[in-house]
């Protein structure tokens, strides 16, 4: 990726991943298979991370009291109007989905995969709780489907991630993502800007340190403040540990970040979204993640710039 044109987007982007992978439209479903945490049932925390609040991603047809089987033809049935041709992805998206005992993991993934219509799994993790055991099962149940586990590692700062009661380290990411290519299987990072304490140069390492991973995907977060979470306090009380996430000054941080991301990792989305009501700060007066996805697309545009341009792959 050397130059923009009108045609070209100046990132690498999923949805074109995704045509190239599949030939057609490929959605997720979230699944909610009823698992917990290590950093909410007392293995190492009761208070999990303090900025989480999983009710605010989770779909309507998404609910650990029903089947996952039924949770899928849900979601089947709510996206097979807008688009009648495609396939879908069975997304473990709440808490944990490593975090049980091999056999009813298996059979939760087992179960998504004879649904009609699923070609393959997306299953959300920690760094913490992966192993070869459980490598090795994905890798055989998947076979000739279609496999991708996403890790929350939200920073690269060991200082931040004990401030946010992560619950895991740096290097426990590193362990996990090069296990993890080991096995061949599809590698997804979610990274969060504006965690308090952080700064724009934390940023910029961050993108360095995640470029040198042999990762296949990223999504990009903004820190949210949601309402009833303790971050919610920090942030009232301390508003100096953060900073400045208005829209405008996001989008510039987010293409900074990009221009030193290693062009071969796929950028899944710049963004988070909530629902309006639980979130505290930043609003953005209510936009949808498309919209500020123009905004990305439009600022590396007026750059004349795109992602990698600043990219060093020297060893960090």
């Amino acid at each position: 990726m050397s130059k923009l044109s009108q045609d070209i987007l100046p990132y690498n982007d999923f949805s074109g991943y995704i045509k190239r992978k599949f030939g057609k439209r490929v959605q997720k479903i979230s699944v909610d298979a009823g698992f917990t945490c290590p950093n909410r049932d007392g293995t190492k925390s009761t208070g999990a991370c303090i900025y989480c609040a999983n009710e605010s991603f989770s779909p309507f047809y998404c609910n650990p009291k029903i089947s996952i089987t039924e949770q899928l033809l849900k979601g089947i049935e709510f996206f097979s109007p807008k688009y009648k041709t495609q396939e879908y992805l069975a997304y473990f998206q709440s808490y944990t989905n490593t975090y049980s005992n091999i056999e009813l993991l298996k059979e939760k993934y087992s179960e998504a995969l004879d649904v009609k219509g699923i070609c393959g799994l997306v299953i959300a993790t920690r760094p913490d709780c992966i192993n070869e055991e459980i490598l090795e099962m994905i890798t055989n149940l998947g076979n000739d489907k279609y496999v991708a586990i996403e890790y929350g590692v939200e920073s690269t700062k060991d200082d931040t991630l004990n401030f946010i009661n992560r619950g895991h380290s740096w290097s426990d990411t590193i362990k996990a993502i090069k296990l993890t290519a080991k096995f061949k299987i599809n590698i997804g990072v979610h990274l969060i800007l504006g965690l308090p304490g952080e700064n724009h140069n934390d940023f910029m390492v961050h993108a360095e340190r995640i470029s040198k991973l042999p990762i296949n995907f990223l999504k990009i977060h903004q820190l949210q403040i949601l309402k009833n979470t303790p971050i919610e306090k920090i942030f009232k009380e301390t508003p100096e540990l953060f900073i400045d996430l208005s829209l405008e000054n996001y989008v510039k941080i987010v293409v900074d970040f990009v221009e030193r991301l290693n062009p071969n990792i796929i950028i899944e989305r710049f963004t988070g979204e909530s629902p309006l009501e639980m979130i505290i700060y930043p609003r953005w007066e209510g936009k949808k993640n498309y919209e500020i996805t123009h905004l990305v697309v439009n600022e590396l545009k007026r750059r004349n710039s795109y992602q990698g341009k600043l990219y060093s792959n020297e060893i960090f």
